[in-house]
């Protein structure tokens, strides 16, 4: 029986070298992305703003954050901290008391956040604030945390009620505190319901990496980075900076 003989093999048709060509490329490029989008992830997570652009750099704690080394974030450029006291009407911090007690035992300027939520009144939550936080003239002025909206309130409550409820409530904080409140507003929060426009108060907001816009006015504390990575706490931590020139006091 003859030997069948074989044939040389054939190039491939140009068109399919180029399609193979261009897979590859763009496989080289998805793959530089994904590398360059973990790298921005990994720097993000320990980025700061430089203290030569702001000096008075601090950190806002919550019982998120785990176990909390005060000392050492002091050591690491926290000038002040804030910790949240009380959330809505009801509940607390649970990190609360030894954030507060660990930051007054080495003389860490320390200030106070309560959440608020437009479902409950100005009322009940103030009495949840008081029961928390002391009369103390050497605290910094507390904050009042703006982020949730009313969408899943048990029933409608409208701009109107929220605007009236906060009026009450930041009188009654600053009753108790003796000092004008912080308004940590969130963007979803000020782009629904504007409250910066309507409450003459320092304005306290929120972007990663980037100086926040959506005040329409300047702000006074800036959390820089929400997610900051430090040997001075087990999870992450929220960073804060004060604009050059304001007063925190």
């Amino acid at each position: 029986m003859a030997a069948r003989r074989i044939r040389p093999g054939r190039r491939a048709p140009r068109r399919q070298r180029r399609s193979r060509l261009l897979h590859g490329i763009v496989l080289l490029l998805l793959l530089a992305g994904a590398a360059a989008l973990v790298w921005l992830w990994h720097a993000g997570q320990s980025w700061r703003p430089r203290d030569s652009d702001y000096p008075d750099q601090g950190a806002y704690l919550t019982d998120a954050a785990g176990a909390v080394r005060m000392a050492t974030l002091r050591a690491i450029g926290a000038r002040f901290v804030y910790v949240r006291a009380s959330i809505g009407a009801e509940r607390r911090d649970e990190a609360f008391a030894r954030n507060f007690a660990a930051a007054r035992r080495i003389g860490m300027p320390v200030g106070v956040v309560h959440e608020f939520d437009p479902c409950a009144t100005a009322d009940a939550q103030s009495a949840n604030f008081v029961v928390m936080v002391p009369r103390d003239a050497q605290l910094l002025p507390a904050a009042i945390a703006l982020d949730r909206l009313a969408d899943d309130c048990p029933r409608r409550i409208s701009e109107a009620t929220i605007e009236s409820e906060l009026i009450t409530l930041v009188n009654q904080i600053e009753i108790h505190t003796g000092l004008p409140v912080l308004l940590k507003a969130g963007r979803a929060f000020e782009e629904r319901y504007g409250i910066a426009a309507g409450f003459e108060r320092n304005l306290w907001l929120s972007q990663n990496w980037l100086e926040p816009d959506y005040g329409q006015r300047p702000w006074l504390m800036w959390t820089a980075n929400d997610a900051l990575r430090t040997e001075a706490a087990e999870q992450p931590i929220a960073w804060v900076v004060v604009r050059p020139g304001g007063e925190r006091e």
